[in-house]
C-alpha cells in the first residue's frame, strides 16, 4: 500500500539520522554504522500512513538525496551540536536536495547529541525521555563537550531555507516551533519533533490528495460527444 506522506531526514554522516529514527521507532538507543544508500519505515498518524526515510550522509551517496526527497511532505534537516560543519553542510550540500520535495514542504531543523554538551546535566527533564546518568552529574560536567551550534544558529538556518524557497515567513511555520535540539541516547525531546512534524504533514498530505483527485480523470465519466454537421455543409 503507498503511504499518504514521506518525511525524510537528511544531513552530514555521524549526525545522528539513524539513531533519532531507531530511538522513535524501537525505543531505544544502539550503536549504529553509516547509513548505505537509504532506508525507511511506515508510521500510522491517525487515517494518515507516512513512510520515514533515513538516508546516507557520505558524499559518495549524496546524488541518491535529491531522490529520496522527490515528492516529500516534510525534511527534517539534523546536525550535531558539537560540530559546526555539520550545520554548515546542510546549507552548502543538502538543502538543494529538497528542490524535487512538494512544493508545501515542511521544514524541521533538529540539532542532536546535547546530551554530549555540558548544558545538558541543566536541561529541564521530560518525563518518558530522559535516562538517569550512570554517573553522578558533578563528574560527567568535566567530560562534556561545548556545544558549536546554538538554536540561534539554527532559526537563522530555517530563515535563509525560507528565503530559498521564496516562502513568506508570515505564511511558514514559526522558527521556534521548527527548530529542535535532541538527544538520540537518551530520547530527550526525539518524540516531540516526530510528532510536531507528523501533526505539520497532515495538511500536507490533505492537500497533495486534493490536488491529485483533480488531475485525476474518470474515463467513465466522460460522455461521448455525437459528430453534428454543421448547416453550412449541407
Amino acid at each position: 500500500m503507498k503511504p499518504d506522506g514521506k518525511v525524510v531526514l537528511l544531513g552530514d554522516v555521524n549526525v545522528g539520522k539513524t539513531s533519532l529514527l531507531q530511538r522513535y521507532t524501537e525505543r531505544r538507543f544502539r550503536d549504529t554504522v553509516s547509513t548505505v544508500g537509504g532506508a525507511f519505515c511506515l508510521r500510522q498518524w491517525g487515517p494518515h500512513s507516512i513512510s520515514v526515510w533515513d538516508t546516507a550522509g557520505r558524499e559518495q551517496f549524496h546524488g541518491l538525496g535529491s531522490m529520496y526527497c522527490r515528492g516529500a511532505a516534510a525534511v527534517i534537516l539534523t546536525y550535531d551540536v558539537t560540530n559546526l560543519q555539520s550545520i554548515l553542510e546542510l546549507e552548502d550540500r543538502f538543502l538543494a536536495l529538497t528542490d524535487t520535495a512538494s512544493a508545501d514542504c515542511i521544514f524541521a531543523i533538529v540539532g542532536n547529541k546535547v546530551d554530549l554538551t555540558d548544558a545538558f546535566a541543566f536541561l529541564p527533564e521530560t518525563e518518558g525521555e530522559r535516562q538517569p546518568p550512570e554517573q553522578p552529574i558533578n563528574s560527567l560536567i568535566s567530560t562534556k563537550l561545548k556545544k558549536q551550534v546554538h538554536m540561534s544558529d539554527a532559526i537563522a538556518l530555517y530563515k535563509k531555507i525560507l528565503k530559498y524557497k521564496m516562502l513568506d515567513e508570515k505564511n511558514a511555520p514559526a522558527a521556534e516551533k521548527m527548530c529542535f535540539e535532541t538527544s538520540a541516547k537518551t530520547g530527550y525531546k526525539v518524540d516531540h519533533v516526530f510528532e510536531t512534524v507528523f501533526e505539520m504533514v497532515v495538511p500536507v498530505i490533505l492537500q497533495q490528495k486534493t490536488e491529485g483527485s483533480l488531475q485525476t480523470v474518470d474515463l467513465n465519466n466522460i460522455k461521448t460527444t455525437k459528430n453534428i454537421q454543421s448547416s453550412c455543409c449541407k
